[in-house]
C-alpha cells in the first residue's frame, strides 16, 4: 500500500528532477545564503550541452522584469497543504433543484491560486477555454495579496497568505510606490498554471482596459509564448463623456493559443455566426406576407429597414444583402476573376438573348461551372446584356465568417439585463454574458470541453455557457472560482457604489447568504439557469457543484512526522482532523488521483461498511473504522482502478496484513492507497 501524498506538486522539484534526467552531468552543489549544502544546476555544463549561450547575471539581455519576479515564479511552482471541500447545501442539482450533487458544472469559493494549485494536477491538460476578468489595476481595485516572506519549502504547510481575520484583497492605489509590481506579483503564478490545464488546442481569453493591456501583453508574451499570440479584440463599449481629451470608449481582450502550431497542424479554424440575422429573416418573412411575390416591394421594404437601424445594430453589418428571389436573401457579388486573367466565353442573356458584357478581368469559373449556376438560378442578370450579370450569394449559405477583432456592444445593456435578473443593481460593471457566449462560440469548444474562469466576479461566465448551451444543447462544463470578498456597504464610497453594495446585502439576506461576491455569483448563476430553463425548456446541465478551498484535512504530523517526539506518537493515532467527514477524506483523494471533481460519486454499502464508488467504480474508498477482510474482499471483486483506505482504519493486524494478499488473488492491477 502506497500512502497518499495530500498535498499540491512541488513542480520547482519536479523541473529539477527532468533536467536533471536530462542532463546528469549538470547536477552539482553549491552553498547558500545561509552556508547549508544544496542542490545546483552547474550552467557552464548545461551550456555545453545544449549548445547555446546561458546569460549570467551580470549581462545585458532582452527581458521583462519587475521587483519579486524570482518570488513569483516559485509561488507557481511551491505546493500547497490545502484541499477543497464540498459544500452540498449551497450546491444546485442539474434540474435546478437545490443541494444536487448530479451537476458536472463546478464553483469554488476561495483564494484562485489556491484554486488552481488544488486543479492542476487533475485538470493538466484538460480545459479547453479560459475567460478571465481580472482586476484592472485602475487605481480603486483591489488584488490578491501573496505573501513573499517564506521560503518554497514553508509553503506546504502554511502559504502564509491570510491575515488573522482571512483577509486577502488590498486596494492597490497609485500611490502606492509598488503599484505595477504587486499587479504583476498577482498575476504572473495564476497565468503560470492557467496555461498548463490548457489542451493542446486550448486558448485563454483576458479581459484587461488600456492601465495595463502593455504589461499584460509583456507577461503573457513571456508565459504562453509571443508566438500563441491570437489576437487583441477590441470591445467597443459605448461613448463616454468623462474626459478633457478623448473619451476612451473601449476594452481589450487579449488571446493566446496553449499551442499555435498545434492548432495551425491540424487545420483548426474559427468561425461565428453573423450577428443580427435572426431580425433580417423576421423582417424578410414580414414582408414577404405583406407583399407577397412582389419581389420589388419586397426588396424596397429591406432596405428601408437597414436604413431604419441605429448605430451598432448587428444586422445593419449586412445591409448589403438586400436582394431577394424565390430562394431567399441574397448579396449580387462579383462574378469576375480576382485579379485579373479569367476565361472569357460568351455568356446570353435569357431574356434578350444576346451575348452579355463580358468583364474586364474574366469570368470567375469556366464555362461549364457557369451554365450549371445559370441552371440553378444562381445567377443574377441585368435588365439588358449591357450590363454584368452578378453572382448570387446566399446568406442561409454565408452565415458564418471568421470573428472580427473589432466589435460593439453597449456596455450598459449587460447591466441593466443583470439588474432585471436580480431584481435590483447588486454588482457594478459586470461583463457582458452574450459577448462570452460568442467567444465561447467561436472559439472551437464543443462536446464535453471544460471552460475555466478563475476571476468569475458575478458568474457571467456560467451565465453565458448557459446560454450557449441552449443553442447548441452540447454537455459543456465550467469550473468558476471566486474568493468571498466581503461586502460591506461602510467601506464603499459614497454614492452609487454604496448604494449597490446596500442592494447586494439586501438581496443576500432575502437568501440567507453570507455578505460576500462569492455568494452574489452562486445566486446570479441559479437564477441565470432557472430564467433560461422557463423560457427555452432546453435539457442541459443548469446546475454547480461548489467547493471551498479550506485547509488540509491532514494533521501536521502526517506531512512532518520527524517533528514528532517518540513520547508524544499515542496522541497522533489519526493523522486525521477531527473535523472531518469521510466526504472531505473523498474530495482530496481524488483531488490526489487526478479524479475529475464532476466525477458521479455513489455511496454504497459493502459489507456493512459505508463505500464511496467514483466514476462507476474507477475509484472505491472506505473510511470507516472497523476495515475487515470481509470488507476488503467486497471492494476488490468490484475491480476497481483505485481502493482507497484510511491508515487506521483495519480492524486489526491480521487484516493490514491480509490486504495486500486479498487485492492480489482478486484483483491485483487494482493501485491500492492508503491516508
Amino acid at each position: 500500500m502506497d500512502k497518499l501524498k495530500m498535498h499540491t506538486p512541488d513542480l520547482a522539484e519536479e523541473n529539477y528532477k527532468k533536467l536533471a534526467a536530462l542532463f546528469p552531468d549538470a547536477v552539482t552543489e553549491t552553498k547558500d545564503e545561509n552556508g547549508n549544502t544544496v542542490r545546483a544546476i552547474d550552467k557552464d555544463v548545461l551550456m555545453q550541452e545544449i549548445n547555446a549561450k546561458v546569460v549570467d547575471d551580470g549581462q545585458e539581455r532582452y527581458q521583462f522584469t519587475w521587483p519579486d519576479k524570482r518570488k513569483a515564479v516559485v509561488l507557481a511552482n511551491a505546493p500547497i497543504a490545502k484541499t477543497l471541500r464540498f459544500e452540498k447545501e449551497k450546491s444546485v442539482g442539474r434540474d435546478g433543484t437545490p443541494g444536487g450533487t448530479d451537476s458536472e458544472n463546478i464553483y469554488i469559493e476561495g483564494d484562485n491560486l489556491d484554486a488552481l494549485k488544488l486543479l492542476q494536477e487533475t485538470y493538466l491538460g484538460k480545459v479547453k477555454m479560459i475567460y478571465i476578468d481580472p482586476p484592472y489595476n485602475t487605481g480603486n481595485d483591489f488584488i490578491y495579496e501573496d505573501d513573499f516572506s517564506q521560503k518554497a519549502e514553508d509553503y506546504a504547510d502554511n502559504s502564509g497568505q491570510t491575515d488573522e481575520e482571512g483577509n486577502r484583497l488590498v486596494q492597490n492605489s497609485e500611490s502606492n510606490g509598488r503599484f505595477h509590481t504587486d499587479w504583476l506579483n498577482m498575476m504572473y503564478p495564476r497565468l503560470k498554471i492557467a496555461k498548463d490545464l490548457l489542451t493542446d488546442d486550448g486558448v485563454i481569453f483576458i479581459s484587461i482596459d488600456e492601465n495595463e493591456i502593455n504589461t499584460l501583453k509583456n507577461i503573457c508574451d513571456e508565459i504562453f509564448g509571443r508566438w500563441n499570440f491570437v489576437a487583441e479584440l477590441i470591445w467597443a463599449a459605448g461613448r463616454k463623456n468623462d474626459s478633457k481629451y478623448i473619451s476612451i470608449s473601449h476594452e481589450y481582450i487579449l488571446c493566446y493559443f496553449k499551442n499555435a502550431q498545434y492548432v495551425s497542424d491540424h487545420q483548426i479554424v474559427w468561425r461565428e455566426k453573423k450577428q443580427g440575422l435572426d431580425a433580417i429573416y423576421s423582417t424578410y418573412e414580414s414582408l414577404r406576407k405583406k407583399h407577397s411575390s412582389d419581389v420589388t416591394a419586397i426588396e424596397k421594404g429591406l432596405k428601408d429597414w437597414y436604413k431604419s437601424l441605429p448605430d451598432g445594430h448587428p444586422a445593419k453589418d449586412h445591409a448589403h444583402y438586400n436582394r431577394v428571389d424565390e430562394k431567399g436573401i441574397f448579396f449580387a457579388a462579383d462574378i469576375s476573376w480576382p485579379g485579373g486573367g479569367g476565361p472569357k466565353y460568351k455568356v446570353l442573356h435569357p431574356v434578350t438573348g444576346k451575348p452579355v458584357k463580358v468583364p474586364s478581368r474574366g469570368w470567375i469559373t469556366n464555362e461549364n461551372t457557369m451554365k450549371k449556376w445559370i441552371a440553378e438560378g444562381r445567377v443574377y442578370f441585368g435588365e439588358d446584356e449591357n450590363t454584368v450579370p452578378t453572382l448570387k450569394s446566399y446568406l442561409k449559405e454565408r452565415e458564418y465568417s471568421v470573428p472580427y477583432s473589432v466589435f460593439y456592444k453597449d456596455g450598459r445593456a449587460a447591466s441593466k439585463r443583470l439588474t432585471t435578473l436580480m431584481g435590483n443593481k447588486v454588482f457594478e460593471n459586470p461583463k457582458d454574458e452574450e459577448i462570452i457566449k460568442r467567444i465561447i462560440e467561436f472559439s472551437g469548444t464543443s462536446e464535453n470541453d471544460i471552460i475555466v474562469d478563475f476571476f468569475s466576479g458575478s458568474g457571467t461566465t456560467a451565465h453565458a455557457l448557459f446560454l450557449a448551451e441552449t443553442e447548441k444543447t452540447m454537455r459543456r462544463k465550467f469550473i468558476l472560482v471566486q474568493i468571498p470578498e466581503t461586502i460591506d456597504p461602510q467601506k464603499a464610497n459614497p454614492g452609487k457604489a454604496r448604494k449597490v453594495a446596500q442592494n447586494a446585502v439586501a438581496l443576500l439576506d432575502s437568501v440567507h447568504a453570507s455578505h460576500n461576491i462569492f455568494e452574489i455569483g452562486r445566486e446570479r448563476i441559479r437564477r441565470a439557469g432557472k430564467k433560461i430553463k422557463e423560457e427555452t425548456g432546453a435539457d442541459i446541465d443548469y446546475g454547480f457543484r461548489c467547493f471551498r478551498v479550506d485547509s488540509s484535512n491532514m494533521k501536521d504530523v502526517y506531512y512532518k512526522p520527524s517533528d514528532v517526539k517518540q513520547g508524544e506518537l499515542d496522541l497522533f493515532t489519526d493523522n486525521i482532523k477531527e473535523d472531518r467527514t469521510p466526504e472531505d477524506l473523498l474530495i482530496q483523494v481524488m483531488l490526489d488521483l487526478g479524479v475529475l471533481l464532476s466525477s458521479k460519486v455513489e455511496e454504497k454499502e459493502m459489507a456493512g461498511k459505508k463505500v464511496f464508488s467514483v466514476a462507476d467504480g474507477y475509484l472505491i474508498a472506505c473510511f470507516d473504522r472497523d476495515v475487515t477482510d470481509d470488507v476488503v474482499t467486497a471492494i476488490a471483486r468490484k475491480h476497481p482502478f483505485y481502493a482507497v483506505f484510511r491508515d487506521s482504519s483495519f480492524s486489526s493486524d491480521s487484516v493490514a496484513a491480509n490486504f495486500e494478499q486479498i487485492f492480489d488473488t482478486y484483483s491485483p492491477q487494482t493501485v491500492r492507497k492508503v491516508l
